[in-house]
């Protein structure tokens, strides 16, 4: 057996790539079904084509989301500098659900309420500030 991706389901297609983008992921194929009416595209970090999400459109709209995808659980991502990345991603206006107080891990949430974690390569930072002190935002 061998893993071969995780799939989410996602409301605006365009909105979820450039947050994945943001997270360093990148677009390693496409499908487009004209007859299912979807759109199917794998997203994966540089050089790790072999364990990508599979972001899936449905191009009549997906109504049946919820609200809260806390029951999907999370994806995860490992990162070469945990303050980096959500200083990166909190600039570009992404909400930092669970700061990295501890040096090691943080949370976000994608546009379609994925829950993205977020660790630290190795191990954890020295705790500094701003995340040190900042407080959690909503839940992931």
């Amino acid at each position: 057996m061998r893993y071969l991706h995780t799939m989410v389901r996602v409301k605006d297609l365009q909105a979820s790539m450039a947050f994945y983008t943001l997270l360093g992921l990148e677009e390693v194929r496409r499908h487009d079904s004209e007859q299912g009416r979807f759109t199917l595209v794998f997203m994966a970090p540089p050089g790790q084509h072999e364990c990508p999400v599979e972001l899936t459109y449905n191009w009549d709209g997906d109504e049946g989301l919820p609200a809260d995808s806390r029951h999907f659980g999370h994806l995860a991502y490992e990162v070469d500098d945990i303050y980096d990345a959500c200083d990166r991603l909190q600039k570009a206006g992404v909400i930092i659900n669970r700061p990295p107080r501890d040096g090691r891990m943080a949370f976000v949430r994608s546009p379609d309420n994925i829950s993205i974690e977020l660790l630290q390569k190795g191990g954890a930072l020295a705790p500094k500030e701003p995340w040190l002190s900042m407080p959690n935002t909503g839940h992931w």
